[in-house]
């Protein structure tokens, strides 16, 4: 069949399309910035279109000729993210009407009947109720917790278990929940496409046991290896309370921790396994789910990231060099310098800043700078990479956005830390001429407001150290690596 998929640059979506490929079908992406897919491995299997589920006409255009619609939008970013997922789904219902689409696959929330949901997991459930009273066929798969490397569930789980030996736990964390792996999501949305037309309907999907949530934990201690943790219950850490707390032990921002644990509120069990009648399969127990996401993390195989997601705004603002750019105010920060190491191995160094490796200058500065960052609402600096070697374009670094990767030349980096304005981060690798390289590195920064220029004033005497400390130290890295190697 002939499949759309939606949200092709997000967590699940990445990893939808090339199991997609895999079953047989032909895949179609609709994606806001193609160049987002540019980088990844199966992006000369499938064809890419631009568009947007909130612009019908774009809509229109991507769901010609196609079968199967595979929906995995939600506008988590946005203040108004309920209206805009009601015009995306309404959108897209409607696109696919027109279009003559035989089915329709939305993958929404885990949620309790006739309970007051949170505003997230109202807005799935609406969602789904749009796909249903369409006249193409639905399936709407409920998951509660997804657990596998790099979905933001299993990183929230990941981290408030390794980093708090003593954990104080709110009364959410005895609530029943039933997880399930992410390997087995994806199964259930590639069978999904083979369902008959008179299916057309909510499944509830889960693995095979049911756990609480501080169970949950408990037992990824055990799978880690970790020392037994130590649990003080507490009554008054509310979800919005508890939120704050993810957001300052682990990487994922309160925007994101809000939801999840707002749907940890009340309990998320399946009522019906309805599905398995369906789409019968084995699933996977929770200790191997842990463990499958603990080996991805470990080998560095991660294949996609809650962080990936693309957040509509960013990175496709120009740069203020660009012809595009339509005018205004800059600071512009260039230092350059010549290296004896040769311009791969000084490549090599670049493409693999940040994350566990730093950038390469006064670390106690960039830390306080993304505690501040992470208590004012932002990303923060703990968001990591993906891969340690490689980087691909859309991806997160740390508080920064890849926004353009030319092998062996150029990184361009957009931030998405709280700043008053638009700043970005270019390195660049060049020849020297004599065996040697030159690298060459630009921060930007675009205003806004008065607020904007006397930011960048009150952070200018720091340059030197950070911004000239950078230079030095990649250019010696690269050059003490590459002696190493020859000794």
């Amino acid at each position: 069949m002939r499949c759309l998929v939606t949200g092709a640059t997000g967590y699940l979506g990445g990893r939808l399309v090339p199991r997609l490929i895999a079953a047989g079908h032909r895949v179609r992406c609709l994606v806001r910035d193609p160049a987002k897919l540019r980088d990844v491995p199966w992006a000369g299997e499938v064809e890419v279109v631009r568009g947007d589920v909130l612009d019908r006409a774009s809509l229109d255009a991507a769901a010609r000729d196609v079968d199967v619609v595979h929906y995995l939008v939600h506008s988590l970013h946005q203040a108004d993210f309920a209206v805009a997922d009601r015009r995306g789904a309404v959108n897209t219902a409607r696109a696919a009407e027109a279009a003559g689409v035989r089915r329709i696959v939305y993958l929404g929330g885990l949620h309790p009947p006739g309970a007051a949901l949170s505003p997230h997991l109202a807005s799935r459930k609406e969602v789904g109720e749009v796909f249903l009273a369409s006249s193409v066929p639905a399936v709407v798969l409920q998951a509660a917790v997804v657990i596998g490397s790099g979905s933001a569930s299993f990183e929230m789980l990941r981290y408030l278990t390794e980093r708090l030996p003593v954990m104080v736990t709110p009364r959410w964390v005895r609530n029943r929940v039933q997880p399930i792996a992410v390997r087995d999501v994806l199964r259930y949305l590639v069978e999904a496409v083979e369902l008959p037309a008179r299916v057309n309907r909510t499944f509830d999907i889960g693995g095979p046991e049911v756990l609480t949530y501080l169970e949950m934990m408990l037992r990824y201690a055990r799978v880690a290896g970790l020392r037994p943790r130590r649990v003080l219950p507490v009554p008054l850490l509310t979800p919005r309370l508890s939120a704050h707390w993810v957001n300052l032990v682990t990487p994922v921002p309160r925007s994101i921790a809000v939801p999840l644990i707002e749907s940890l509120v009340h309990e998320v069990v399946c009522r019906e396994h309805d599905v398995d009648e369906h789409l019968p399969g084995p699933l996977t127990g929770y200790d191997e789910a842990v463990a499958l996401a603990l080996a991805r993390v470990r080998d560095a195989e991660v294949e996609t990231r809650w962080s990936g997601a693309s957040v509509p705004g960013a990175p496709s603002d120009p740069l203020p060099s660009d012809p595009a750019w339509s005018g205004g105010s800059s600071y512009v920060d260039v230092r350059e310098r010549r290296s004896a190491a040769a311009p791969e191995r000084l490549w090599e160094v670049v493409e693999g800043i940040g994350g566990d490796r730093g950038w390469y200058s006064f670390p106690p500065a960039w830390a306080v700078r993304g505690w501040l960052d992470r208590l004012v609402g932002g990303v923060g600096l703990r968001r990591g990479r993906r891969d340690p070697r490689r980087l691909h374009v859309g991806e997160a670094l740390d508080w920064w956005r890849v926004e353009e990767v030319e092998r062996g030349r150029l990184l361009r980096l957009r931030a998405e830390m709280r700043v008053p304005g638009l700043a970005w981060l270019e390195l660049r690798v060049a020849p020297g001429g004599d065996g040697g390289s030159v690298y060459r590195q630009r921060a930007v920064f675009v205003p806004r407001g008065l607020a904007g220029h006397l930011y960048w004033w009150l952070v200018w005497p720091f340059h030197g150290v950070v911004f000239g400390g950078m230079v030095r130290n990649i250019t010696s890295e690269a050059e003490l690596t590459s002696e190493f190697r020859k000794s």
